[in-house]
């Protein structure tokens, strides 16, 4: 991790940010397991970067992954949208079990996916950087949205009005016409959450979204992220560093520790757990 946890910030939550009890909020229906992960193993060459993790996330439910740097967090995020192809293992999705899907399959399938790394279009505008997120809902071909033919045409205005509900929501509506390499740097985090959300996702992906952001930046993503669960319907797993976060906004919460799933439960759950508090502290409590 960026820096040493401490037992204290495992047992208690940040003050700074809104409290989140470990049941689900009131009036919110966890529903059946939308997505699962099913001993999955992951090597590179003689190294393995994860070892029979299994794990399974809820309809409507924020499913957080935690653990120490080089834990394998990132690793099963590029399992689960197809950047890497696990050795064994496999990956279900609405009871439909897939292998060897590349990541635009797994996008149609319904999963989007932010990354640690902001890998936006720095040259181009807020708007048209939301609007690559439509690529999946356009039905012209290329030469018809070169052309701007009639139907393209049509299409485009559709796609727009989607992508400016998206930036109301996200309140960067001063920016849209900004140039994303020169706003700061949680909006653009926040601009590459929607991207991610002009997919129509079933299932978000979140890597670390709130790395590098200061305390007030951290509570806007945290409601922003809250209100997509809640507003959208949207099924979340996140990997965040922030021991605060993630134990105030999540349902459940899966451990990883150099590759091996450790712990698997209730914010509370973890917390409590002796060998969550080790893998972290590196010792034992």
């Amino acid at each position: 991790m960026n820096a040493i946890v401490s037992s204290e910030l495992l047992a208690q939550p940040d003050t700074t940010l809104p409290v989140q009890t470990t049941e689900p909020a009131p009036g919110k229906r966890i529903g059946d397991v939308i997505l699962a992960v099913n001993n999955i193993t992951l090597r590179f060459g003689g190294v393995k970067a994860l070892t029979d993790i299994s794990f399974d996330v809820r309809e409507h439910e924020i499913r957080s992954i935690i653990g120490p740097n080089g834990a394998g967090k990132s690793s099963m995020l590029n399992c689960i949208n197809g950047v890497y192809q696990p050795q064994e293992g496999s990956i279900t999705l609405r009871g439909q079990s897939f292998k060897h899907m590349n990541p635009r399959q797994v996008a149609e399938a319904g999963v989007a996916r932010t990354f640690q790394n902001l890998a936006l279009f720095k040259g181009m505008s807020v708007l048209d950087n939301i609007m690559t997120g439509r690529n999946l809902r356009m039905k012209c071909n290329l030469f018809q949205q070169a052309l701007r033919l009639g139907p393209a045409l049509r299409e485009e205005l559709e796609q727009r009005e989607a992508v400016e509900r998206i930036i109301d929501f996200l309140e960067i509506q001063p920016w849209r016409k900004t140039p994303v390499g020169r706003l700061p740097y949680g909006l653009q985090k926040r601009v590459d959450l929607g991207r991610a959300l002009a997919m129509q996702p079933s299932v978000l992906l979140l890597d670390e979204p709130m790395a590098g952001m200061n305390v007030e930046e951290k509570q806007d993503m945290c409601r922003f992220i809250l209100d997509v669960n809640d507003e959208f319907g949207t099924t979340i797993v996140l990997i965040e560093h922030d021991m605060g976060v993630v134990m105030d906004i999540s349902d459940r919460v899966v451990v990883l520790d150099y590759g091996k799933k450790i712990g698997d439960g209730p914010p509370d759950a973890v917390r409590a757990n002796e060998d969550v508090i080790r893998a972290y502290l590196g010792t034992s409590h």
